[in-house]
């Protein structure tokens, strides 16, 4: 999920400092539940208000689906996107040469109707679909694709999937390039740092961009790609929104220099309806911050077969309850992560209904239904039951990052730099009691980062349990004792432990309630003071981007079947790498582990990596592996994924009877 690290002459992440181009959301009851409606009528009353103002923002009639989350998108630009909700939209709006297909396994054609790999892996050919067009009809050209990765490689633009891009061959040498043309203009007297030297140096980038990467276009319907090395889930890599393509012509039109600094920039508005131009099976037709964003169809999309809505309602609600109450008013056809703090007693109420019911269920998936067919066959849910409430497992790691950065914020002494205290603080902590008495849906404890099973003939770590004797110990080896007998831990020249600013998202009891248990653990188990900050996640986003924290809330979801969609997040420069972990043995284990040729050893050499972050260096504290609780109606809907890597696609939704 979405990153201030020291500059080097590796290709690193724009508008960070960072080392290289390497490489990322959750009344009191509801009307089954006994309930204190001077509690609940607030946020009944919020619900009724914020669907009314949607369907008054609606231009005509109410979308064919409607959907509720969390947050907001932050951007519609494919090249700069990482959190949940972006990525979603992303697959909606645009799409790849390829596209995964989560619910059946592999990939199957996007805008490339076929392709070809050498043997060694190493050179790949994609053919364009004639057909494919733009939401205002131009042909989608191989070099839009280009133009796009072009963006993702250079440091102007900032991307925390740059690490995609960097897998191409020459990608490398073009952001050492452009790094060091924008160094040196930023050494030039503010005299000679003019409009035509910045234009004449990006005419130059131009140029090497063309000579170093090994990228080309030998017709408007083909791309020819060489890769550094052999990526064995490069069909991943290439079917995620970050490869997307962009519509040169927009993009240009909004494009500029920013004359200070020398880079490239694109004013945001190019992301805005009316001036969007979208190549996926929707296009944005309303867009009102906050409040609702309208997709419908692309009247140009090529696979006229689609059998989908035609239009949807993104509704962005941050109360949890009002989601939860919008969904039972029949305001929203899904919810897409279900963070009421009643959750538990949805999700029992879901169990205590496919219990009644477990034999002729069974019967019908071994028939051949699907889960939601088999749901739908089965007889309607009596009071104290539920089956438009789905606990689905996913391949995802909730965790809380240490910064490993030398000082905090303000050059502070930081106590986290040292790995013996950051064991000590991931020791202490009791996952098994904040799964069972804090989320309480059924997650399994992680240890890891790589969740169990989630990638074939991986064998993960064992990683850090809970010990509390041994956390004081890795605390006492750090220096940290209490030296006076007041309670206060001190170094030996008297430096004493700051008060540990734990910081988390605001609009989920589920952060809320796991940092106040995990400050509770380290106040009775290591004698530290802690402090909780809460933030909306767009400010959490920046703090986490500057190196703002001490230990903060985290969370990843696998963007492919691999275990580097984990520990990349631990690579030193990675514009994901929120922690400022860095360490040479880490970076070479992954390094070897790209050029292992054979599959088990290189997975295991992944295993000793792994072995690395969490259970010696601990830059990340992981809690539990993601399950994710979900409300529709599986009767009504169908097409919400329920695979472990929640590739949620918004075009395979599908409305079967009204509301």
């Amino acid at each position: 999920m979405v990153r201030h690290m020291v500059a080097s002459n590796r290709l690193v992440r724009a508008g960070r400092t960072c080392q290289s181009l390497r490489i990322a959301s959750h009344c009191r009851r509801c009307p089954t539940y006994t309930i204190d409606m001077k509690l609940a009528l607030p946020a009944i009353l919020l619900a009724v208000i914020l669907l009314a103002i949607a369907s008054f923002d609606a231009a005509g009639p109410r979308a064919d689906f409607t959907m509720v989350q969390a947050n907001d998108a932050f951007t519609l630009d494919p090249q700069r996107m990482s959190w949940q909700q972006d990525i979603r939209l992303g697959r909606a709006i645009y799409e790849t040469l390829v596209v995964v297909d989560a619910d059946h396994g592999g990939v199957r054609p996007g805008v490339a109707e076929r392709w070809e790999m050498s043997a060694d892996g190493l050179h790949w050919t994609f053919h364009l679909r004639p057909d494919a067009r733009w939401s205002n009809g131009d042909v989608v050209q191989a070099r839009d694709f280009v133009a796009a990765w072009y963006r993702a490689m250079l440091p102007d633009f900032a991307s925390d999937y740059a690490g995609f891009v960097a897998e191409i061959a020459g990608a490398q040498g073009l952001w050492d390039f452009r790094a060091a043309q924008l160094a040196q203009y930023a050494r030039l007297p503010a005299a000679e740092r003019t409009e035509a030297r910045v234009q004449e140096l990006w005419s130059e980038t131009v140029v090497q961009t063309s000579k170093l990467v090994a990228v080309h276009t030998p017709d408007e319907q083909t791309i020819e790609i060489t890769l550094r090395r052999r990526v064995p889930y490069w069909l991943s890599v290439i079917a995620f929104p970050v490869m997307a393509p962009v519509h040169q012509a927009t993009v240009e039109r909004f494009s500029g220099f920013d004359v200070a600094s020398g880079r490239r920039t694109i004013d945001a508005r190019w992301t805005k309806p009316g001036d969007l131009v979208c190549n996926g099976p929707f296009m944005v037709n309303d867009w009102r911050y906050k409040r609702r964003m309208r997709l419908v169809r692309n009247p140009f999309y090529w696979d006229h077969s689609l059998e989908t809505v035609n239009s949807i309602d993104i509704l962005p609600i941050e109360d949890n309850n009002t989601a939860a109450l919008a969904f039972d008013a029949g305001g929203a056809d899904w919810v897409a992560d279900v963070r009421v703090g009643y959750k538990v007693e949805l999700a029992e109420q879901a169990a205590r209904y496919l219990q009644r019911y477990r034999a002729e269920f069974d019967a019908l998936v071994a028939a051949g239904a699907t889960v939601d067919e088999a749901l739908a066959a089965l007889p309607a849910p009596v009071a104290g039951e539920r089956r438009n409430v789905h606990v689905v497992p996913n391949f995802g790691t909730d965790f809380y990052s240490f910064n490993c950065r030398p000082t905090l914020a303000g050059n502070a002494f930081n106590p986290f730099a040292d790995a013996r205290v950051r064991r000590a603080f991931a020791l202490a902590i009791d996952k098994r009691a904040l799964a069972e008495r804090v989320i309480r849906v059924g997650e399994p404890v992680a240890n890891t980062l790589v969740p169990p099973d989630g990638v074939a003939g991986y064998q993960a770590p064992k990683g850090l349990g809970h010990d509390v004797l041994r956390a004081r110990k890795e605390l006492a080896d750090a220096g940290w004792s209490d030296r006076n007998g007041d309670g206060i831990l001190e170094l030996a020249d008297g430096t004493v432990f700051p008060t540990v600013d734990l910081l988390y998202s605001t609009g989920s009891p589920r952060y809320r309630d796991l940092s106040l248990a995990m400050a509770d653990m380290w106040r009775r188990e290591l004698g530290v003071q802690v402090e909780l900050t809460s933030k909306d996640s767009k400010f959490l986003k920046d703090d986490l981007r500057a190196g703002n924290f001490m230990i903060a809330r985290g969370g990843w979801y696998g963007d492919y079947p691999d275990p580097t969609t984990f520990l990349d997040l631990c690579r030193t420069g990675d514009g994901n790498n929120d922690r400022g972990y860095s360490s040479a043995e880490f970076d070479a284990l992954l390094e070897r582990a790209a050029a292992e040729p054979e599959p088990a050893r290189r997975l295991a050499i992944l295993s000793d990596a792994e072995s690395m972050v969490t259970e010696v260096d601990l830059p990340i504290l992981p809690i539990t592996h993601y399950a994710t609780v979900l409300l529709y109606d599986p009767v009504r809907v169908r097409g919400i994924t329920r695979a472990p890597s929640f590739d949620q696609r918004l075009s395979n939704i599908q409305v079967l009877a009204p509301r």
